[in-house]
């Protein structure tokens, strides 16, 4: 067996490195940082624990399957998995406000009734079910499977759109937008589309009707936690790789894939250190890393943001509260903005939405915070990233935007602003950008580079490379390059 060089310790990576090891390769992972799990942090203060990456885990089986093919103990018990129900409620712009239940169509259906009007339900159910095809006709290819070199397949849309009378002709809805308009037929029930679009990354203007295949996922499969938060379950995977042999050389910078006639033959590291490998694993961006040429004409390259912008972000309030949890509070609520076109088109065009959509964490966990007379919450929305007209490094801006937070979170969190301990601010300039997942449909638009390149030797790995941004395309992604390594161009996904 060979020698793996694995750059970076994200959760693809370290997914990649673990199965890798199991197969008898020689792994070790390089990461420029003092430690592991990429965006699945963690920030802790006099008692106070927050994750600084996702909050919520879904399709556990991704991280089930790495942990039984990697060792005899399953995940959970490795980690604490707690399915949240409800899973999420939502509050309007017109106040209405709805919980939907975890994993449950029938209970969803009847919440959106209940709350939103007779039909609202019916509708949402109906659309859960077109969007249940689109997952069925596009699951294997578009995430268990390495991404095919007729990859133009990927570009027809999946999703079963009803045909709507528009301006005399005949129509369906290719968008996001399009089909919260036109078949959700309720603002309400749009915004809910719209938010979980905005919540990968995407633009629900522009994003393609196959991103309806998202929310499927969350409400079919649902939404657990990890106890003691997500990073719980990024110290699970490295401990996980540690058992397994793989070595790890944290504050190690990779500045250079190493070639050799024609293939990747180990990295570079700043200092000017060499190791070699028979195989490269980059779960970065290889951008400076790898001469011109490792993408040609007809690739799916990296993705970039909207026109000259980057790629959307996170901005993100961490609050230290005084006062217990109540006992009535929901793990995920969403508190949605009063213009949901209007807060795409500004985090899309590098802006800042003065009424963001707020997404408020109350995970009501003893692990994350000094006793029970106190609450660690965390509020999140997606904004323009940083490094094109925002400036995130602006103090001025970051409070001013953090205080719009709050104020949305006050629908959720009574009194919040009173009981405000202290308050830690993150936003893309620390977090950096958010991939979306990959999506079939808009002409093939919205997927991502093939694990294997054009360079032998070289993969790719994690949220820029297929399947794309999210936790559980992470896990695909590594499940993948171990394949393609282990099995070699052949390898077709697992059965």
């Amino acid at each position: 067996m060979g020698r793996i060089a694995v750059i970076g310790a994200g959760m693809g990576a370290m997914a990649a490195a673990a199965r890798l090891a199991v197969a008898g390769h020689r792994v070790t992972v390089y990461e420029r940082s003092e430690t592991y799990g990429g965006a699945v942090g963690r920030y802790e203060r006099e008692g106070f624990v927050f994750d600084t990456g996702p909050g919520l885990l879904h399709l556990p089986a991704v991280w089930r399957d790495l942990f039984v093919k990697t060792g005899k103990e399953p995940l959970e018990q490795c980690v604490g998995l707690v399915q949240v129900d409800p899973s999420s409620r939502h509050i309007f712009a017109d106040g209405a406000a709805v919980s939907l239940p975890n994993a449950s169509r029938a209970g969803i259906v009847s919440a959106l009734d209940e709350a939103l009007g007779s039909g609202a339900g019916e509708r949402w159910g109906e659309f859960l079910g077109r969007a249940r095809d689109a997952w069925e006709r596009t699951r294997r290819p578009l995430l268990e499977e390495p991404l095919r070199a007729d990859w133009q397949a990927l570009g027809r849309d999946p999703y079963p759109a009803l045909r709507q009378r528009r301006l005399l002709r005949a129509r369906q809805a290719s968008t996001i937008a399009e089909i919260g308009a036109w078949e959700l037929a309720d603002p309400r029930l749009a915004a809910l589309l719209d938010a979980c679009a905005l919540t990968y990354g995407l633009d629900p203007r522009h994003a393609p009707a196959s991103a309806a295949l998202l929310p499927y996922m969350e409400q079919t499969f649902g939404s657990w936690y990890v106890e003691g938060g997500m990073r719980e379950l990024a110290r699970a995977v490295y401990e996980r790789c540690a058992a397994r042999k793989v070595q790890f050389a944290f504050g190690s910078e990779v500045t250079r894939v190493l070639e050799k006639d024609g293939r990747a033959v180990g990295v570079e590291l700043a200092g000017g250190a060499v190791a070699g490998a028979d195989h490269v694993v980059a779960g970065v961006d290889t951008a400076g890393l790898v001469g011109p040429g490792l993408w040609r004409d007809k690739d799916i390259k990296p993705q970039k943001g909207t026109g000259d912008g980057p790629l959307p972000g996170r901005f993100t309030v961490l609050l230290a509260l005084r006062g217990a949890r109540p006992a009535s509070a929901v793990h995920r609520t969403v508190v949605h903005s009063p213009a949901a076109g209007a807060e795409a088109a500004a985090v899309f065009g590098g802006r800042t939405e003065a009424r963001p959509t707020v997404t408020v964490l109350r995970p009501g966990d003893p692990r994350t915070t000094p006793d029970d007379e106190h609450e660690a919450v965390t509020l999140t929305a997606t904004v323009t990233g940083h490094g094109g007209a925002v400036d995130w490094t602006d103090a001025a801006l970051r409070e001013r935007y953090a205080d719009a937070l709050i104020a949305a979170a006050g629908a959720a969190v009574p009194e919040i602003r009173d009981r405000v301990l202290w308050q830690q601010i993150l936003t893309p300039a620390e977090t950096g950008a958010l991939p979306a997942p990959a999506l079939a449909g808009a002409g093939g638009r919205y997927l991502h580079p093939a694990n294997s390149t054009r360079l032998p030797g070289l993969y790719l790995v994690g949220g820029h490379a297929h399947p794309g941004g999210g936790l559980a395309h992470a896990g695909m992604s590594g499940a993948l390059v171990a394949g393609l390594i282990v099995e070699g161009a052949g390898f077709r996904g697992s059965q």
